[in-house]
């Protein structure tokens, strides 16, 4: 098996340039024309696609979104003779906002290099992983392989993953489904075959206001959404003690519930009397969505009719934001073992199966694009979303040099 040659300080330069190029979710339309641009200059013949976001919310597979938007710029490029076999590396340019600049050492847009890793956000969620399709691409062009492809590589980089994966949905859509597809989300270059899912939710919780010299009179809202957390703790606990499947045990804890916000009172000497909480609840392998919304309702439900006053007065649970559906792929499919033999002869270690607690766009390209996906790509997803972000620059140039020597293997014949 060739080793496409990667060119590490070409990489490194073209991850420093798109760590300096900010795509908050929801402002994606810059790095999208810089990503164009570089992956024409690949040799890739690439489309610009700006999918109306209305008609996107009416498709039927909609994630749902959690940031408001007028644009949904879709870049996808390809290479090789369509018609036969197909294979997608994508990737999401959006990142997730900078939060309080004062916890950062660093420039959060500066792309500064630490001890061989480079820092800023979005490094590790997922431009790293951007970065090693780019640097594959390149590899493949320059070590001839673009014209001995007897099958089409499509390269697809999408805009609001963050926020639900509207755009990996625009470009299944677009036609960016194939015969494997793999996500270079961060996964410390081990291979991500099943992963969780997620729904968020508003939890609207009554009181009865009275006077906080009379508060005996009054019924705090905080003290009732207490209940119904302590139900939403021994809920998580049921269903993750339910859970057989070893990838997602290993985890612990692989279908977390969390509350994120609290907001409610409006006077400090008033009993509240309202509490608006959200949060976020696990959706379990193999189940949708809407039965994870079934169960959460029935929690919330169940600890009401157990409460004297919420018995009369009903909390009530709204769904919004995202919906991430699980995914999993065979352990022993072609596309995890193939990847897998790969990596280990470039590298001389065997990535692990894994199951990771979160949601992704695996499950689109999976449930909707009916392509087997799965994810491998540079980073600690642990440093992803903090202050600090960050990613080992050898990862990713290891990254990309396993894509290559994939994409050959699998599009050469």
């Amino acid at each position: 098996m060739s080793t496409p040659r990667v060119d590490a300080a070409a990489l490194r330069r073209e991850l420093e340039d798109l760590v300096r190029t900010p795509s908050v979710t929801g402002s994606e339309d810059a790095i999208a024309a810089v990503l164009a641009d570089r992956l024409e200059a690949a040799g890739l013949t690439v489309e610009v696609f700006h999918p109306d976001p209305a008609a996107i919310r009416d498709d039927p597979a909609w994630p749902g979104e959690e940031v408001p938007r007028d644009t949904l710029p879709v870049v996808i490029g390809r290479a090789g003779p369509a018609g036969g076999r197909r294979v997608v590396l994508s990737g999401h340019m959006d990142v997730v906002p900078v939060g309080d600049p004062g916890t950062w050492t660093v420039d959060p847009w500066g792309a500064e290099v630490r001890g061989g890793e480079l820092y800023g956000r979005g490094a590790c969620d997922m431009k790293g992983g951007v970065a090693s399709i780019l640097g594959a691409v390149r590899a493949l062009r320059d070590a001839g392989v673009f014209a001995r492809l007897t099958g089409e590589l499509v390269v697809g980089l999408v805009p609001s993953e963050e926020d639900g994966g509207q755009g990996t949905l625009a470009a299944i859509r677009a036609g960016a489904t194939g015969d494997a597809a793999v996500i270079t989300e961060p996964s410390g270059l081990d291979v991500v075959v099943a992963h969780a899912g997620a729904i968020t939710f508003r939890l609207t919780v009554p009181g009865r206001a009275a006077h906080a010299s009379r508060r005996r009179e009054g019924v705090s809202a905080l003290a009732n959404l207490a209940t119904l957390v302590a139900a939403l703790e021994a809920d998580e606990a049921r269903r993750n003690a339910a859970e057989t499947e070893p990838l997602m045990t290993a985890l612990g804890l692989p279908y977390p519930t969390i509350i994120g916000t609290v907001a409610g009172g409006e006077w400090a000497s008033s009993v509240m009397d309202r509490v608006v909480a959200e949060g976020r609840y696990g959706v379990r392998l193999g189940q949708t969505p809407a039965a994870a919304e079934a169960e959460l309702r029935a929690c919330i439900a169940d600890a009401c009719a157990g409460d004297a006053f919420l018995r009369e007065h009903p909390a009530t649970v709204g769904i919004t934001g995202a919906r991430f559906a699980p995914a999993q792929v065979p352990a022993d499919h072609p596309l995890p073992a193939g990847l897998g033999d790969v990596a280990e002869a470039i590298t001389g270690r065997r990535p692990s199966l894994l199951g990771v607690p979160y949601g992704a766009d695996m499950r689109l390209f999976v449930g909707v694009g009916k392509t087997p996906c799965v994810i491998y790509g540079p980073g600690d997803v642990r440093l992803a979303h903090g202050a600090d972000e960050r990613v080992p620059l050898a990862e990713v140039e290891t990254c990309a040099r396993v894509l290559a020597a994939w994409v050959e293997r699998e599009l050469t014949g």
